[in-house]
């Protein structure tokens, strides 16, 4: 963290995620879990996932999210991870929208590959190997900027408002782009070129909280494929009007992202 502005969304503290997509917080009380999909769950701005509507979401023991880049590699974001290396301490949960649910696919890490160079400033993006494949749908990133505009999905087991306990079911919501030079002036120290904005400028209330980390921004392709344009990084606390989410900006990191994978052996 550079500035008391850049709060990362994966600390259980105030500045987490406040939208519908988030992740279990290590130790997180399963009293402060939202009700089940037939329940209606006390979310800013979001509404329960389908099982099955993304399934190429994960969640990480260490309190944040992924996506399945690869299906033996997850996305998410650098801050999540402790460098680089061989690393078998990480458990990725994937296959349901409960995290209670008994089919849960459960695989263990056995490498990091952290951003070269990441160091809390921007490049937020980071791969974990896993120790066998999950065979379940991948999420396509997106290798162009044509995509980071107009509005994106979010998804996760986050907070649902700031400062609030984690999610036992998968949620999501809509989060409309933010210009540059709008999100600009609200946060000074925005990385423009390697981070994109998203959220409700004028009113708030949609957003990604803490838990959310790591976990994936996306929208569809021209095709009608969803591809992924955005990792939840960090923000001013969660939902607040004039403080929009920011993500790390896919598209920018591509092709440091294939060659992570290509390195790790995908």
């Amino acid at each position: 963290m550079k500035t008391l502005v850049k709060i990362l969304k994966r600390s259980t503290a105030v500045g987490a995620v406040a939208l519908a997509a988030f992740s279990l917080q290590p130790g997180a009380a399963q009293a402060q879990m939202a009700p089940g999909p037939s329940a209606a769950p006390p979310v800013v701005g979001g509404t329960p996932a389908a099982k099955g509507e993304f399934p190429w979401m994960v969640r990480l023991s260490m309190g944040c999210g992924g996506a399945l880049y690869t299906k033996s590699i997850v996305l998410t974001a650098a801050h999540c991870v402790d460098g680089s290396g061989a690393d078998t301490s990480i458990t990725a949960t994937a296959g349901v929208v409960d995290l209670n649910d008994s089919g849960a696919i459960k695989v263990k890490s056995t490498q990091v590959l952290q951003a070269p160079g990441y160091n809390g400033t921007g490049k937020d993006w980071a791969l974990i190997k896993l120790a066998k494949p999950i065979d379940l749908p991948t999420l396509p990133t997106a290798t162009t900027s044509a995509y980071d505009k107009g509005d994106f999905t979010v998804a996760g087991w986050g907070a649902a408002r700031e400062g609030g306990g984690q999610q036992r079911y998968l949620l999501k919501a809509q989060v409309p782009f933010v210009d540059d030079a709008t999100c600009k002036s609200a946060y000074s120290d925005l990385v423009a070129g390697e981070e994109i904005c998203a959220g409700l400028m004028d009113t708030g209330g949609v957003d990604t909280c803490q838990g959310d980390s790591g976990g994936p921004m996306f929208r569809k392709d021209d095709s009608g494929a969803w591809i992924q344009v955005g990792i939840v990084s960090w923000g001013e606390g969660c939902a607040r009007p004039g403080k929009p989410g920011v993500y790390t900006e896919v598209s920018h990191f591509a092709g440091d992202i294939k060659a992570g994978a290509d390195q790790l052996g995908s």
